[in-house]
């Protein structure tokens, strides 16, 4: 599905400079190289406040966390994604409400968020799923018209632009009250191990969650906040800023991938290219088909028997995992995401894809579609 081996061999001088320089000065933990890196993912992003943490999930329980939130209060996120989103709201003893998703850019549905929004209601959590922003026009004014805090899960969408109607743009992760993203190793921007990080403008917000994030602490054994200890390492920092520079070349390399890809499944009747967000870029953090004419488990099957890996994101909605089922839901509830948990499948995408690859791994999919 990536190949991170391929990748390094292409910056290995950058990467292993950094690492050394870390080592020689034993500044492991809160040393100068993440205050280089977190300077420069605030240019790059043009977020005014970047918060180094240490994975994505810890940046949403941050997030959330620095918006003083009580028990019970309510936070609505999709149902199709990933579980550490309503993870981090169970956790802290929110009540996470899920709602349904768009069928063609798999992103959160903005009407079914507005049929959720409750008194109880207090923050929307919209996840840019698979590399493309949510249609965060619409959810800002729901947000400002209902008194809410949005917190972006661009974990999958770092470097995503999104154009508003009068024609500003902003990037994925800056555009609500708070952003979070994840440096996973598989990501666009990704580590050698476990980091995240979470984007605000606002400064007071930005001095909660910093002090959050280590302990609750603003100055040494003077604790003011119940915190967290979650904080990139040195090495992460290293390796991050040593990739940040080339993440505009990684996204148009995936893009580059994604456009042979649509090219080669345009004319397949059993397969549904990715839909578009039409104000947002897309920086494919997964390149997901949805297959509706063949057995999608079957064609995951063959291709692993040719050697080509595919990957099922996500099989099962959240209102349907047993640690979430709630008795306001029921199957049936989310049509959306119940048929697209049915029929998605993520292919190979990363940034050293070449056009054989692409022609074998094409190829085979049409081939085995037409079974």
């Amino acid at each position: 599905m990536v190949d991170l081996q391929s990748q390094y061999e292409h910056i290995k001088q950058e990467v292993d400079a950094g690492i050394r320089e870390v080592i020689e000065s034993a500044a492991f933990i809160k040393g100068p190289k993440v205050t280089e890196f977190q300077r420069h993912l605030e240019a790059y992003t043009g977020a005014k406040h970047v918060i180094p943490v240490g994975n994505g999930t810890d940046a949403l329980q941050i997030a959330l966390m620095g918006l003083g939130l009580q028990r019970g209060d309510e936070v609505i996120t999709p149902t199709f994604t990933f579980i550490a989103t309503a993870e981090v709201v169970a956790l802290l003893g929110l009540t996470p409400v899920v709602v349904d998703v768009d069928w063609e850019t798999m992103n959160m549905d903005i009407e079914s968020v507005r049929r959720a929004i409750t008194p109880r209601t207090k923050a929307i959590v919209p996840v840019h799923l698979f590399g493309q922003c949510a249609n965060m026009e619409a959810l800002m004014a729901l947000a400002k018209e209902h008194h809410l805090y949005v917190v972006e899960d661009a974990c999958q969408a770092i470097g995503a632009q999104y154009t508003f109607a009068n024609g500003d743009t902003k990037q994925a992760g800056t555009i609500g009250h708070i952003g979070c993203t994840s440096f996973f190793p598989s990501k666009n921007l990704g580590c050698y191990g476990d980091g995240g990080a979470i984007f605000t403008n606002d400064d007071a917000l930005a001095d909660k969650m910093r002090a959050i994030a280590n302990h609750g602490c603003r100055v040494r054994y003077h604790h003011d906040e119940v915190g967290v200890n979650s904080r990139l390492d040195s090495i992460q920092a290293a390796i991050l800023d040593a990739k940040l520079p080339h993440l505009n070349d990684y996204i148009a390399a995936r893009q580059r991938a994604a456009a042979y890809y649509d090219k080669a499944f345009a004319d397949c009747e059993a397969l549904l290219i990715p839909g578009r967000e039409p104000h947002s870029t897309h920086v494919f953090h997964q390149y997901t088909l949805r297959v509706l004419g063949a057995d999608r488990d079957a064609v995951r099957e063959g291709l692993a028997e040719r050697g080509i890996p595919a990957m099922v994101y996500y099989p099962v909605p959240l209102h349907q995992q047993n640690a979430y089922r709630d008795p306001r839901y029921k199957d049936g509830d989310f049509p959306v995401a119940e048929r697209l948990a049915a029929c998605v499948l993520s292919l190979p995408m990363h940034t050293e894809l070449d056009n054989e690859q692409l022609k074998y791994i094409t190829d085979n999919v049409i081939e085995l579609c037409r079974k």
